[in-house]
């Protein structure tokens, strides 16, 4: 099985596609150069079949393997205990956004599941791994900002301590989508935070970046910098 589905990857891959994937993940020198919309027409089928068994062998060698695993995971029918153990055991391998941030948008069951995921992501913004922590924060900017948990997530954001330039990046980007989707709660928030000047900064730039904000919001967003 193996086998087999590292021969389709090998198949869809794309030298030119590879070269411009390595631009954006230039850590990452195991890319093959499968488009992703192949890649989940290819978890789609293996979630219909023996998912368990290709789940529990499958190998790691490629960008495109790991990639395929939490696609899987995603599109997996099985019942959310099941697929929180196996969301834990692949968080580890995760070493890039891309990876990241494409499996925390097909965990889709989250939406009918947010006490219980909820719970389950705690643990990882208390990581020291900076990916677990992106992975967590991407989580909570794809499924928990809304009335009920903005104050929650404003909270776990502004504990989140960590050096990492994507576990920063991803709290920055969180806070702008607090700010697009809830402005009079962030903006409070943003009056008074524990962000370090780098985030904070950040997450200022992405909000005065958005389309949704107006052009007399942005100008006031721009004087909160710190200098």
């Amino acid at each position: 099985m193996m086998e087999m589905i590292r021969e389709q990857l090998m198949s869809l891959a794309e030298e030119d596609y590879r070269k411009f994937s390595s631009k954006l993940l230039p850590n990452i020198d195991t890319i093959l150069g499968v488009r992703l919309p192949q890649l989940r027409k290819l978890a789609k089928q293996i979630a219909k079949a023996d998912w368990r068994t290709y789940l529990n062998t499958a190998k790691n060698d490629y960008f495109e393997e790991i990639m395929l695993q939490g696609m899987v995971i995603g599109y997996a029918p099985c019942e959310v205990e099941e697929r929180l153990s196996y969301i834990n055991s692949f968080v580890p391998k995760i070493d890039n956004w891309s990876v990241c941030d494409s499996f925390c948008t097909g965990l889709k069951f989250t939406v009918e599941n947010r006490d219980r995921v909820w719970d389950f992501l705690q643990t990882y913004f208390r990581s020291v791994r900076e990916y677990e922590i992106r992975f967590a924060v991407v989580m909570l900017l794809s499924y928990y900002i809304d009335e009920k948990y903005i104050n929650r997530v404003l909270d776990v954001l502004d504990a989140v301590k960590h050096e990492g330039y994507y576990a920063k990046m991803a709290v920055a980007w969180a806070i702008s989508i607090c700010y697009i989707k809830l402005p009079e709660q962030t903006m409070s928030y943003l009056k008074q935070n524990t962000l370090d000047d780098f985030t904070y900064n950040k997450a200022l730039q992405k909000i005065t970046e958005s389309y949704r904000i107006d052009k007399e919001t942005k100008e006031i967003i721009r004087d909160m910098k710190r200098k």
